[in-house]
């Protein structure tokens, strides 16, 4: 299902059965409800993520799913910095939606059937700098009034499974008003 010009799209899909920091290239990922990317290491019930395991293994996965902008891939480039889809572990690689912009709650409707709930920022942590030097603070900013800006993508649950594959159309569901801002998860 190609997508035109302009649109929201999924650039491209990863995962990695083992808990490295990149995640590698698929055809096509099958999202499980509730689970998250079927075969990746993340999916599950409850958290995945090893620090996180270590303080409470019994915490819902807020992180089944890590999205990320492919306009942060050029953002980095422009300052010397090689960093290609699944590089920084994320599952769903999108083009042309504002992922960071976008409030707690929001609905992204994935291929045909997918359905996944953004649930937070993803918080970088120091792989990140192991993976390249100085990429942390990369990926990070300040705005004006001095709040942290985290890059890095967003993360989120599977409502509904289905098959996602490169050049998907991403459609978005905005939640009701008020609308809460994303924060780390």
């Amino acid at each position: 299902m190609a997508a035109a010009a302009g649109m929201a799209t999924v650039l491209a899909v990863h995962r990695s059965r083992s808990h490295d920091f990149s995640k590698f290239p698929e055809a096509a990922v099958q999202l499980l409800a509730g689970l998250g990317v079927e075969g990746d290491a993340h999916a599950g019930v409850t958290v995945q993520h090893r620090s996180r395991v270590a303080r409470d293994p019994s915490q819902p996965n807020l992180r089944q799913v890590h999205l990320l902008h492919a306009e942060l891939f050029e953002e980095l480039r422009a300052v010397g910095f090689t960093v290609c889809p699944g590089d920084l572990g994320e599952n769903l690689t999108t083009r042309g939606v504002d992922l960071l912009a976008l409030p707690a709650g929001t609905l992204l409707h994935l291929g045909r059937e997918a359905l996944v709930e953004i649930t937070g920022l993803r918080n970088p942590c120091s792989q990140i700098d192991r993976f390249q030097q100085g990429l942390m603070a990369a990926v990070l900013d300040r705005d004006g009034a001095g709040q942290l800006i985290r890059k890095a993508g967003v993360m989120g649950v599977v409502l509904a499974g289905g098959e996602v594959r490169a050049g998907d159309a991403i459609r978005i569901a905005l939640p009701p008003p008020p609308h809460r801002p994303l924060a780390p998860v």
